[in-house]
């Protein structure tokens, strides 16, 4: 097994090397109009993306700050009405695919929208001057934030269960207030998990074409699509693409390197106590909870169902092939990810020595679409095997295991870390082989790992945008596709059914997790 596991791991990780191509394909002069391509970005487009880019991750970064870790400090620390409800309920958002959440808020918030037009009325004026325009880099940075704060909230809630309460009543005696102990003790300790939290978050805003390009932010992933589709300049696609992956690789480094503070997070065993609030500061916690619901979940949610009332009995005729089209791209990749994860783990568990093999193959989840897909793309043009992409959905499925196996081989890790190695060397000594073990032993015990991992990448894929627009054979749309193709034309009415399929299809790892932080509780 450890013979083929690395070539399997080099061949997943081609994309990577596929950047390199463009420049060696011109022969003797692919440096040189390599550089002219790079000085003529740097002239013209790139400062104004790098510059977006920057104001868009630091933006997001304060927004999903404020949110996560208020939520995950009120639901931590304190008792007051509907507290049981929220702690599951904050996890929603991530159900909402950014590029939706963007749709719906421009839809609300626009000219001809329902609250600029009950102002209106209200106020009997012809046109709101001071109402901000929806579509600009201040409403991505709040679709954003409201749709990905719950990754700093699962870590920080996390990271303020396990901190030491002893710590918080010596701070209290020494007349420390509640909110100075939170800021000089509290926060430093769950900085790590609040980071990676971050991290994972910030990652998610530099891979995302659809709400950008809605919003008319110009990034780094808008500039490769247009220098790619609208101008077949494949230097300046890949350069950008690197662009982007270095903004990546830095967000990356940060979250691994915390990461590996983790342990200071939590030094006792003594399990925290809640505070319980009563009278105005019980009311306060209810409304900041209650605000973040509403605009994370419950109005993008509403706002879709009211999409689909208008729309009525009827449907696009097409909507039955996007559907189809998704739930058989994401069934099949989401198998072929199990079935790669287990075999993965599994050598691992076998060959300690091959665990840097999984931690690079981790490196995938951090590849946005877009430059994934530009390393394909230039892969299979230099081996002349282009017409791959217009002739089946392998090449999509190849990027969609690039992009989301590390989440199921973390899952499927996991699992196997729970099986004592007691249990090998026991089948072993009754004479099974080391993949009778693994299929008499392992998989029965680790299931429901296997069919978490396996939920997570499907729901992946059914949300997955940028490579799925560059890597999708003809006539071949998803749900995803075909909302960001509706509400590029502005049919915002008909994207109602395709985007709440979608939000249906997030909330059942939603669930999951909640049902999983509702067992943590109980025990």
């Amino acid at each position: 097994m450890n013979r083929i596991v690395l070539p399997i791991a080099l061949l997943i990780l081609l994309p990577i090397f596929g950047l390199a191509v463009p420049f060696f394909m011109s022969g003797n002069s692919g440096g040189i109009e390599a550089v002219g391509t790079l000085n003529h970005l740097w002239t013209y487009v790139l400062s104004s993306y790098i510059a977006s880019t920057l104001l868009l991750v630091l933006g997001v970064g304060i927004g999903i700050f404020i949110l996560g870790v208020g939520n995950a400090w009120i639901i931590a620390s304190y008792d007051f009405p509907g507290k049981r409800m929220f702690e599951w309920a904050l996890i929603l958002p991530l159900a909402v695919p950014t590029y939706v959440m963007a749709y719906l808020f421009v839809d609300l918030l626009q000219f001809s929208g329902p609250i600029q037009s009950a102002l209106r009325t209200w106020l009997g004026m012809s046109t709101l001057w001071f109402f901000p325009d929806p579509r600009s880099l201040a409403g991505a940075i709040w679709s954003f934030s409201f749709c990905l704060f719950p990754y700093v909230y699962l870590l920080a809630r996390t990271a303020f269960l396990e901190r030491s309460s002893r710590l918080m009543e010596v701070s209290e005696t020494l007349g420390y207030s509640t909110f100075e102990s939170f800021l000089k003790l509290v926060l430093p300790m769950a900085r790590p998990a609040i980071f990676a939290g971050m991290a994972l978050a910030l990652m998610e805003v530099l891979a995302d074409f659809g709400a950008v390009s809605y919003f008319g932010v110009q990034t780094f992933t808008t500039g490769i699509f247009k220098a790619w589709l609208s101008f077949g300049d494949r230097l300046a696609a890949v350069q950008l693409a690197l662009g982007l992956l270095g903004f990546v690789l830095l967000i990356f480094y940060i979250e691994q390197s915390n990461r590996s503070k983790l342990r200071y997070a939590s030094s006792s065993q003594r399990k925290s106590s809640s505070k319980v609030l009563r009278g105005n500061r019980s009311f306060f916690a209810l409304l900041f909870c209650g605000l973040t619901l509403l605009f994370g979940f419950l109005l993008p949610a509403s706002a879709l169902i009211q999409l689909l009332l208008k729309q009525g009995l009827s449907f696009d005729v097409r909507y039955l092939a996007w559907l189809s089209n998704s739930l058989f791209i994401s069934s099949v990749t989401a198998v072929m990810a199990v079935l790669l994860a287990l075999f993965f783990a599994y050598a691992v568990r076998l060959h300690s020595r091959l665990a840097w093999v999984n931690r690079l193959l981790g490196f995938g989840y951090a590849l946005p679409g877009a430059v994934l897909a530009i390393g394909i793309l230039s892969f299979l043009e230099w081996m002349q095997w282009a017409w791959w992409i217009s002739a089946s959905v392998a090449v999509l499925v190849y990027a969609y295991l690039v992009r989301f196996l590390s989440s199921s081989l973390q899952s499927v890790e996991e699992g196997l870390n729970r099986v004592t190695p007691a249990m090998d060397q026991s089948a072993a000594l009754l004479g099974l082989s080391q993949w009778e073990i693994l299929r008499r032993v392992h998989i029965p015990l680790i299931r429901r790992s296997l069919v978490t991992a396996g939920l997570f990448v499907f729901v992946d894929v059914m949300k997955e945008l940028p490579a799925t627009l560059l890597l999708r054979p003809f006539n071949f749309d998803t749900l995803a596709v075909a909302t960001y193709q509706l509400a590029a034309d502005e049919r915002l009415s008909e994207l109602g059914l395709p985007a709440l399929t979608i939000v249906l299809a997030g909330l059942v790892p939603v669930l999951v997790l909640s049902k999983m932080i509702s067992q943590k509780r109980s025990i």
